[in-house]
């Protein structure tokens, strides 16, 4: 993604210089468009390498589960079949306002895009119509370069919307939701594929990670393959709509496993095959092509739905630049302080992304931050304590003091 400094900032495009590189960061038709000579630089060019197999050992069975959940955050998948269902009872309707930022950290390229449309059914004109209010975002975390990013955002709307089968209906229901989460699934293949055809301007040693998120009235659609997170904020609790496809994850390493896969330690970071630090992604099709269906990295996403309600306050959503140094409670807890003194979604992203850096991020960062509350959050009012009255000493407590009592 082609970045400013230190953000990516929304602009009006009416004309795009040969030498610039358009980025879909809508937000109400607005486009933001940086030049090439706006890319921030790092301080320095700390890259990291292949990893080398002299520091390699491989995965005891006794690794312990506890190694794939770093976190105790509030999961919605026990509850998110039935809460994906309208109820007629709930009039609640989220009023949608975003912000995004990105920041190359320590690298010496910037492979992270993303996608911030606002309004939806304004982006799609005639061909996505929704009678309530439609949103649509997602982040791409490459590897191996930039290039898979990059195709998969010029192409989102083809892939995820038009070739993706979207079901067109004014009715959320349950076979609704269900088709929906269905075109999504194929959207993921249908992009993975478009990689593997895309060898003249995409490498097949490159890849991507790929979260989306779909609003559609009260309903929110979360798919992913990779380490990218979403986190949404329940009341102030971080609720968990993503899980990270990384191999030490306790899920993914036994399906990498039960493929013949398996899982190597390097320097504290756990590699598929001694390869790719994710078990999910689209691309990579060096990887993909020797064994074809029973490869271990795969790129279908898992899906996560829920029904939103006025305590869903905010949805947080970024790469692992961001969530490998802050926590998913701590994003929401410095979103929802920030939120209550400004009001401002750009800067909230902005924030965790000085947070990530602050605190010694070595990749990429990109964050978006999607208000969902239908009341705005007011600027807070400091109450100062009321100062204390002075009042003088009582005689008696004088003469004590003077007799030392």
């Amino acid at each position: 993604m082609i970045v400013s400094q230190k953000m990516v900032a929304d602009a009006d495009m009416n004309y795009q210089p040969p030498t610039q590189k358009m980025v879909l960061d809508v937000n109400y038709h607005h486009l933001c468009v940086a030049s090439s000579a706006d890319v921030a630089q790092p301080s320095s060019s700390s890259s990291s390498s292949s990893p080398s197999f002299r520091d390699v050992h491989r995965v005891s069975d006794s690794m312990s589960a506890d190694i794939s959940r770093f976190e105790p955050v509030m999961s919605c998948s026990d509850t998110v079949n039935d809460a994906a269902i309208e109820s007629a009872a709930s009039l609640f309707v989220p009023n949608i306002r975003s912000g995004s930022y990105a920041d190359i950290g320590p690298r010496v390229s910037m492979d992270d895009e993303h996608i911030r449309i606002d309004d939806l059914s304004a982006q799609m004109d005639s061909f996505f119509k929704f009678p309530v209010p439609s949103a649509f975002y997602a982040v791409f975390d490459g590897h191996g370069g930039p290039e898979a990013a990059a195709y998969i955002k010029r192409n989102a709307m083809r892939l995820f919307f038009e070739d993706a089968d979207l079901p067109q209906t004014s009715e959320i229901n349950a076979v609704f939701l269900k088709e929906l989460e269905d075109s999504h699934r194929k959207a993921f293949k249908l992009a993975d594929i478009a990689l593997a055809d895309e060898r003249s301007s995409v490498s097949s040693s490159c890849g991507t990670t790929a979260l989306t998120a779909l609003i559609l009235g009260r309903h929110l659609l979360v798919a992913n393959a990779g380490d990218c997170r979403a986190v949404l904020c329940r009341k102030g609790v971080a609720v968990a709509m993503s899980e990270d496809h990384k191999p030490n994850y306790l899920p993914e390493r036994k399906r990498v496993e039960g493929l013949g896969g398996y899982v190597v330690e390097i320097d504290q970071v756990f590699y598929l095959n001694g390869y790719l630090s994710v078990t999910r992604a689209l691309g990579d099709w060096d990887f993909k092509s020797p064994l074809g269906p029973a490869s271990p990295l795969i790129a279908e996403p898992d899906v996560q739905q829920v029904a939103l309600s006025e305590d869903d306050e905010f949805l947080i959503i970024g790469c692992d630049g961001l969530w490998d140094r802050v926590n998913s409670q701590s994003a929401v807890s410095l979103v929802r302080r920030a939120l209550r003194r400004h009001g401002d979604p750009q800067e909230c992203a902005r924030e965790l992304v000085m947070e990530a850096l602050r605190l010694y991020s070595s990749d990429n960062i990109t964050v978006i931050v999607i208000c969902l509350s239908a009341q705005k959050f007011d600027r807070a009012v400091e109450t100062c304590p009321r100062p204390r009255r002075w009042r003088p000493p009582s005689l008696n407590r004088l003469r004590n003091l003077l007799e030392g009592n």
